[in-house]
């Protein structure tokens, strides 16, 4: 087999400068964002990683493969198309996106005239004031476009892009309050009761009124 080439490193006996071996690339992390949201075609994730090129995307990809981050397998027929998804390692990131999007969120603001927007890059953010609601998938829909929210009995928590079938709760808000949000400048309760969001629990058949 042959010799895969030395990655660039800090080479420092740190456990966070060996973490920024793996992870400190530009547009590394925001992968790990991306494939957070489940398995994704080559094509659309660089159509959701606005800004970054085609050849930067296939070099970052490798990368994460090689450090075991990433897998890259073929769908079943009909399908037949590649895609990429975490390895358990890699989904070990979600908490160090969760803490570094807290981190950011105060100084977010209003979007930039350059800023590209995606509904689903609000769902990291919003995770902890959407496991108010327990456990449950919530569908949170924006004018942006929708993306749901899982929370599990034990407390875990994953997201995906798009809306999802027969959902626990439905959520409509608006960009600016999920902004708030992430800030902590506003509960979820806090946002509902102004009006400021619109908070559904759909009737399940045979529960009790």
């Amino acid at each position: 087999m042959p010799r895969q080439p030395r990655r660039r490193s800090y080479d420092q006996h740190c456990a966070a400068a060996r973490a920024l071996d793996l992870v400190g690339d530009r547009w590394t992390l925001l992968v790990v964002r991306e494939l957070l949201a489940g398995p994704r075609r080559y094509t659309d994730l660089h159509a959701d990683l606005p800004g970054v090129s085609t050849d930067m995307l296939a070099g970052r990809l490798k990368d994460m493969e090689g450090a075991e981050l990433v897998t890259r397998r073929r769908l079943p027929p009909p399908a037949s198309a590649y895609v990429y998804e975490l390895t358990p390692r890699g989904r070990e990131l979600l908490p160090v996106l969760r803490t570094l999007a807290a981190w950011g969120a105060p100084d977010l603001g209003e979007p930039r005239p350059t800023d590209a927007v995606r509904a689903h890059w609000y769902a990291i953010p919003l995770l902890g004031a959407l496991a108010e609601l327990g456990a449950g998938t919530v569908q949170v829909t924006l004018d942006e476009g929708e993306f749901h929210v899982r929370t599990g009995a034990d407390g875990d928590v994953a997201y995906g892009d798009g809306g999802v079938e027969a959902p626990d709760a439905r959520l409509r808000t608006d960009a600016a309050t999920c902004r708030a949000l992430a800030a902590g400048e506003l509960t979820l309760g806090e946002a509902v009761e102004s009006g400021r969001a619109a908070l559904e629990r759909p009737v399940r058949a045979g529960a009790s009124a």
